[in-house]
Formats: structure tokens, sequence, C-alpha cells
């Protein structure tokens, strides 16, 4: 017994030590010290005698490595200097999941040592808002892979390693969101750290993460992590996350787990744990339809709608994420043979899956791989980027976010060599049991991926026009060479246009049978596309002023190769006329390759749709007609267009419909809309005026006898004022019948700019101090 006490007091006091040590640590020779020190701490004490280190030292080495305290002095951001390397190999070495760290976390785990309280609100949005309305044992229920039941219903607990990943994966949010804040205001004040509220084992909480803490520094570059973390990311995904198999041999695994046969069914819960930790954080975070509808509606919970876009800042983080979860899926196709047939254990698979929550993906490890589980929270993800995207946003996130769409699109294009050598700096290639890919373009192998991530290639494609369409004036080339990125990927291949309008035309088609087998083959993908286009947009909100051209479509069809003025022939043609005036009127160095852009658009615009006619109709839209120069004045931006468009311009985002600019006042504009929707509606001006023109005209024929009996003044003057009357009547008829007849309806929204706000209001104080005057000059003439 004194011999156990004097140990304990022995690891109890370095274990003090070593959290001041780690706390003072700002300079390379210190944290190189510090990491040292550690390293012999955990390599000399046992399991049991390590858990003072993770009550008191552990929280304090979280708090300085991120910089949630000091961001300006985080440990993983010293890769900024080039003298620097031996330090991020140092920390590199330290966390990495062979290093004693990791060993010490899986010994401690295995024996459930520690727990942690997570604070609450450093937890992802939805989870909050959840959490606020009802206890943690709700949320075990949505996500139990993620969360775990807790003894106390206020209180979200995590072993060691829940408890370093939770935070490990928050980082790149908390550092994009400062970051964004403070590129407009670099003098907050940043909260100090407070060592005591680490002694409490139980009630862990970080200060340095609140929201007022923030970096000292607005990053240049905005990009949410740096190399060290970039090489962590990778390494904690391979060692934890199988890209193949569960079975399989995955890199770490004898050295961080130390986990036999036995334990395979731990290996995949940690799994499924990582996984959904960086897609709750990273893709889902502040969704207002963060669960699937079925899942909401069987367990009877709700959440709020809303329109706001995904954390900023995420973008590089989530492609690599993203890439290498769809290792698993090039694997898995080509493990199958392709899978090419809707008959294959692939499709079967897809349909049990289908009806699974996000939180259980038992489902996944019958596949084999992680598809399924991102498919919902990534294209929600990428469609609030485009839908909520603020005006006044760098198109530069949206480019990063861009590239994790496209990559997310093109999985015959990876290579599973590109993970091989960034979880180390020696350049040593680890080994892998996932199969190169060859870097082809599509084949008919891939034929159940693109059915299955339909939504990607169509409705999503609806979404990023409207986009491209908001943010033209924002940068006219950068979203002109976004547009040309997405049309080369759809037209990279024959077989995936041919594949994607069967598909659509599938859909629309009201018969079910068909004579030719693979037509019904494919048709059996119709429900599932139709349920996917329903849950992944769910809870859009419509707003009259948001820019969007698919108000009446949202999670209800597919528009990209409809007919219509809505669908996507006919936006990409007027993105194309757009374009090439925003970049004529500008006239820059970078005119010519500009146009030869645009050149490239309009041969994949044909190649997409029939190239014949739409090369034609593109040629005669740019002869130089009047009326056509009419309307390209009109789309050039930065210039009014007023209340004199065209009738024959009828596009989804109209005039009065357009996003809302900088000169005017939101929720006033928002207002006024409404207000002319209801005048234009009971008025009858949304109708155009029938051309027929009755042939038979009607007379009243007054009698002799009732027009002899108009006598005295009071007769007379009602005559009069009827008179009066009815030709005011008569007027306000002939303009309605005029405005219909013409196209015209009511636009209040003008009054809806700041200039005529301002005007009107220093008009009215004008008036009430000129009133306030008189009366106080009153008051002293009286005196």
């Amino acid at each position: 017994m004194p011999s156990h006490s004097s140990s304990t007091f022995d690891s109890l006091s370095k274990s003090q030590d070593l959290s001041s040590a780690i706390q003072s640590a700002t300079t390379p020779s210190q944290i190189s010290s510090a990491c040292a020190s550690i390293e012999t701490f955990l390599h000399s004490h046992s399991p049991d005698q390590s858990r003072h280190f993770f009550s008191l030292a552990f929280p304090t080495l979280i708090s300085k490595l991120f910089g949630f305290d000091d961001s300006s002095n985080a440990w993983i951001l010293h890769r900024h200097s080039s003298a620097d390397g031996d330090l991020s190999q140092t920390l590199f070495s330290l966390l990495s999941p062979s290093g004693n760290l990791a060993a010490a976390i899986a010994a401690v785990d295995r024996l459930s040592l520690v727990k942690y309280v997570f604070p609450a609100e450093r937890l992802p949005h939805w989870t909050r808002s959840f959490l606020s309305d009802t206890d943690s044992r709700s949320l075990s229920d949505l996500c139990p892979s993620l969360f775990k039941p807790s003894p106390s219903p206020s209180q979200i607990q995590f072993n060691v390693f829940e408890y370093f990943f939770f935070w490990f994966a928050y980082y790149p949010v908390s550092k994009g969101k400062n970051d964004n804040n403070e590129c407009v205001s670099v003098n907050k004040r940043v909260k100090k750290f407070r060592l005591e509220d680490w002694t409490n084992t139980w009630t862990s909480s970080i200060p340095g993460f609140s929201a007022s803490s923030s970096s000292k520094r607005c990053s240049s570059e905005g990009k949410p992590q740096c190399d060290l973390y970039t090489r962590l990311l990778c390494a904690y995904l391979r060692a934890f996350v199988p890209s193949y198999d569960f079975h399989a041999h995955q890199p770490y695994r004898t050295s961080i787990l130390h986990y036999g046969s036995g334990y395979d069914s731990s290996v995949s819960a940690r799994a499924e744990f990582v996984v959904n930790a960086l897609i709750h954080f990273w893709l889902v975070d502040n969704d207002f339809s963060p669960l699937p509808a079925s899942v909401c509606r069987s367990l009877r919970v709700s959440f709020p709608a809303g329109e706001t876009p995904p954390p900023p800042g995420l973008g590089e983080v989530v492609r690599l994420f993203v890439r290498y979860l769809n290792l698993s899926t090039v694997a898995t196709f080509r493990e199958n043979g392709g899978g090419g047939e809707c008959g294959t254990p692939w499709w079967r698979a897809l349909e049990g899956a289908k009806s699974k929550d996000l939180g259980s993906l038992s489902s996944v490890r019958s596949l084999g791989c992680w598809n399924f589980c991102l498919q919902r929270p990534l294209y929600r993800y990428l469609l609030r980027t485009f839908l909520f995207c603020p005006m006044a946003a760098s198109v530069k996130n949206v480019s990063q976010v861009l590239s994790v769409w496209v990559g997310y699109l093109e999985p015959w294009t990876m290579n599973a060599d590109e993970f091989s050598n960034m979880d180390g700096f020696n350049g040593e290639k680890k080994e892998d049991s996932v199969p190169a890919s060859a870097g082809d373009g599509f084949s008919p192998q891939w034929q159940d991926y693109v059915l299955s991530n339909y939504l990607y290639y169509s409705s999503l494609v609806m979404h990023f026009i409207g986009f491209a369409h908001r943010f033209l004036h924002s940068d006219v080339e950068v979203v002109v060479q976004m547009v040309l990125k997405v049309l080369d990927t759809l037209t990279s291949s024959k077989e995936l246009i041919d594949l994607l309008k069967t598909v659509d035309s599938l859909f629309h088609s009201k018969q079910v049978g068909s004579g030719k087998a693979m037509l019904n083959n494919l048709y059996r993908y119709v429900p599932i596309i139709h349920e996917q286009l329903q849950d992944w947009e769910d809870g859009l909100c419509e707003t009259d002023a948001d820019g969007s051209f698919l108000h009446e479509n949202w999670n209800k069809d597919l528009r990209l190769y409809a007919d219509g003025e809505d669908g996507g022939q006919q936006l990409l043609q007027l993105f194309i006329l757009r374009a090439e005036a925003e970049l004529q009127a500008i006239s820059g160095d970078n005119l010519v390759p500009s146009l030869r852009c645009i050149d490239s658009l309009k041969a994949k615009l044909g190649c997409l749709f029939d190239g014949h006619a739409i090369i034609k109709s593109l040629s005669t839209c740019t002869e130089p007609m009047p009326h056509q120069q009419s309307r390209d004045e009109i789309f050039k931006p930065r210039r009014g267009a007023g209340n004199y468009a065209f009738a024959d311009v009828k596009y989804k985002g109209d005039w009065m419909r357009r996003p809302i600019s900088n000169d005017e006042i939101a929720w006033l504009a928002k207002i006024l809309i409404r207000l002319s929707d209801w005048l234009n509606e009971s008025l009858g001006l949304n109708q155009a005026e029938s051309n027929q023109v009755s042939s038979t005209v009607s007379y009243v024929e007054v009698s002799a006898d009732v027009a002899a009996h108009i006598w005295g003044p009071y007769k007379a003057l009602k005559v009069f004022l009827c008179t009066i009357g009815s030709w005011f009547l008569f007027l306000g008829a002939a303009s309605l019948g005029c405005m219909r007849k013409h196209g015209l309806r009511v636009n209040l929204r003008l009054l809806a700019s700041k200039k005529f706000v301002m005007v009107f209001v220093l008009y009215s104080v004008f008036k009430i101090l000129k009133k306030l005057i008189r009366s106080f000059s009153g008051m002293l003439g009286r005196i």
C-alpha cells in the first residue's frame, strides 16, 4: 500500500508539473521539451497511473495544441516557419496513431478509467438546438454511434479518444469562423484561459473554445488547417477508418488498438464514430434538416427551417475527407466487378440501406464502403453553399466547395496512391488494401454509382446554375471557370450523357413497363430518386428575394433537361449571354482568354443538350437585333434595368425578385414584394389580357319617362357624381387593361431603396423639427 500510494502521488505530482510545462511552452524548444516529457511519462507509467495525466495535463495539451486560449501561439501553426520542421515532426510523432500517446489512450479507455464532459456549446449546431429542448438520451437515440447514453441527462460524456477527436474535428470549424470574423474586426478581446477549470475530470470545459476567443491574425489564405493538421487527418483516417474492408489489414492497427480478431466490433464502432464526428462537425453542423425526414417522423422530432450556409473555410479538409471515403467506393466497385446491373449485391444492399438513419452504419459494413452515409450530408452541404451563400462572401470559398463536388462526381479518376505519403514526414509508403485506380474515365461499371447519386448530376447542377447567375457580377472570370468545370465533368463521356438523359426521361415518363430490359432495370432507380429528392432537399424555405430560379420545383422535379424557361438549357444559354456581355463591358487584359472560355462553354452546352440545335440557337441569339440588344442591357450587372423589361423575358428571377442588393433594405423589400404580389393577384395583372374582342356591343336604352322625371338640384347632383365616378372607374379599368395587355405589374420594391427611405426620413424629420420650432416659438411669444 505505501508503494502504491507513493507511485500515485508521484504520477499526480508529475502530471501537475507536465500541465504547467505545457501551459508555459511557447517557443519551439520549449514545445519539443514538453513533448519529450510527455513521451517519457507515458512510457514509464502504467495505464492506472496515467489517469492523472489525462485528468490534469491532457486538456491543457489539447488547448495549447490547437490554440484555443491563444491562437497566435498554437502549436499546430508553427509550420509557418521553415525552421520548425523538426518541431512538426516531433508533434506528429507525439500525436501519431502509432505513438505512445495513442497507445496510452487505448489502454485507459479499455479500462474506462477517465470520462470527460464535453461542453454542449461546442457541439455541432443542430445538436445544441436539440439539447435545448430535450436531453442527451434522446440525442443518443438519433445518433447511437456518436452519442452514448449518459448518467446525467444534461451532459454529453466521452472517453479519452472520443473527447480528443471531438476537439480535433471542431478545430477547423472554430478556426474558419474566427478567421472569417477577424477579417471584419481584429480587435476582439481574447478570453483568458483558466487552468483550474481542467481539474475536474467529469466537468471538463475549454474556455479557449468560447465564441469570444479568436485569433489575432487574419489568414490571408483562409484555410482552416495547416500541413500538420492535414497529415494528422490522413493518419487518423487510415488508422481508424477502413477504406476497403473491416477485416482487411489496416496500418497502425497492431500498434494503436492492440486488438486481435475478437475486437473487430470495436474497430468498426470506432470507425463509425470517427466518420460520424467529421460528418456532423463539417457537413451537417448548422443544417436545418440534419437527419433524414423518415427518421424525424419516426421519432417525432422536428427542426425549424432556415437559410444558413455551412461554416466557411472547410473546403480543403472536406475535400480530403470525401476523397478518402470514396476510396472504399472505388474498391467496392472493382471488387464487385463494377456492379453495372441492378440485380447485383450493391443494388440489393442499397435498397435495404435506404431506410437506415445516419447514426447507424450497419448497412455500410455489408456494403464495404462509406458512400451511403456520405450521400445526404454532403449533398445538403453543397446545396446550402450554393443556395444560401451571402452576397458579400468570397467566391474562393465556393470554388473550394466546388472542387469537393467535382471530385465526388468522378470517383473513377481517383488513385489510392495519393494518400500513401500524406501521413508521414519521411515519404515512406504505407501498406494499403485499396487497389490503385488507373484513372480511367467513365465506364458502364460505374452506372450504379451514378444512379445512386443521380441528384448530384442533375438537381444540384440546377441549383449551381442559380448560384452562378447570382454571383456572376462578383467575379465573372472565376464564375465562368466554375461553370465550365462542371460542364466539362458532365460531358466527359458520351456514355455518361446518354445515361443521364435516359434516366431523366424515365423519371418524367408515366409508363412503368417497357420492351427493353435495360430500361426496365433503370426504371427501378426512379422511386429511389424520387425519395432522395424529397428527403435531401427537405426543409428548403421559399423566399421572394433570394434570386432562385427553382421556387416552384424545389423538392418536386428534375429540371436539367426540361424544355421550359426554367430548364437547364435555357438558364445556361442565358448565363452565357450575361457572361459574354459582362466580359465585353469589362474589356480587360484577359478578354481574349475569357471569350475563349465562353466558346468552350458553348461547345460543352451543345454536347450536353444535343449539339446542333443548341449551337444554332446560340448563333441566332448573338445577332445584333434591336430587341436582343435591349435584352443584353437588361442583364448587365451594376446597371439598373428598371421596370421596362420586355414581356418575353420571363425567367424565374425577374427584376422584382432579384437578389437583395446593397442599396436596399432587406426586410422592407420582402414586405413590399409580398404586397406587390397581393395587388397583382387581386387586380388580375398576373394574367395576360385576352386578344379576343367581343363582336357585339350592348347599349343601355333610357326610357323617356325616366329621363323626364329627373328634376331638382338633389337629383342633378346625384347624376353628376355618378357620372364622375363612372368616368374614374372607366379610366381605372382602361389602365388595368392596358397594363395586362403590355405585361406590366405593380412593383413597390422601388420604395425599399435606401436613397428613397433616406429622403423620406429626412423629410419627416424636417417636418417634425419645423413643427417643434413653431411650437417652441409660440410658447416663447406667449411668455
